[in-house]
């Protein structure tokens, strides 16, 4: 009768992705080297680009693969309506707020998944500098480009090692990515005058 009291739970594998992209999106590189703001904002933005990443790898696959990333993406719409409660949002406002979610989440895949089709680097770098910068291609300071520029790098390299990793690893919750130190030494930087 208490067997199944005392048995350990089994982790959701939906929920081991899902804690993966967050680290994955917390790599201190992103905030120290790249330029992207340490803030609620900032962060969010890069869990967005993770979760683009692995949408774009399993869009293609099999039902149960699709249905698995829309599950990430639903335990990331889920933690973000926590996220909101906790920081005293009030009840009435929180659907308002994820709506905007939804759509900026919306919004990034298109952007992102247009550039990794085509293998856009300056314009997912563009992407990149209007979306986590909030910049307009010809604003900002030559950091902050520089900073676009690593990251774009950095997910048309991810995207390159998830399109060969097996499917099965990654619904485990092993995700390849590029290691983003030091990015820019293997990935040629564009002249400035590409970036804007």
């Amino acid at each position: 009768m208490f067997q199944s009291f005392f048995r350990p739970k089994v982790p959701d594998p939906v929920d081991l992705i899902y804690l993966e992209i967050v680290k994955k999106a917390r790599q201190p590189g992103f905030y120290l080297d790249c330029a992207v703001p340490d803030t609620v904002e900032g962060r969010f933005e890069m869990i967005l680009l993770h979760l683009g990443l692995l949408f774009h790898r399993l869009r293609d696959e099999n039902d149960a693969a699709r249905k698995a990333a829309q599950r990430v993406v639903e335990a990331f719409f889920r933690d973000m309506d926590r996220s909101l409660r906790e920081m005293g949002i009030g009840d009435i406002s929180v659907p308002k707020k994820m709506k905007k979610l939804g759509q900026a989440y919306n919004g990034r895949s298109i952007a992102y998944f247009k550039a990794v089709d085509a293998n856009d680097r300056p314009g997912l770098t563009a992407a990149i500098l209007r979306n986590v910068m909030a910049l307009d291609a010809g604003a900002g300071t030559p950091v902050q480009h520089q900073g676009a520029d690593m990251i774009a790098a950095y997910a048309l390299a991810t995207a390159a090692l998830l399109n060969a990793q097996p499917v099965a690893e990654i619904l485990s919750g092993l995700i390849a990515t590029a290691p983003i130190d030091g990015i820019a030494n293997t990935w040629p930087m564009p002249p400035t005058g590409d970036m804007e």
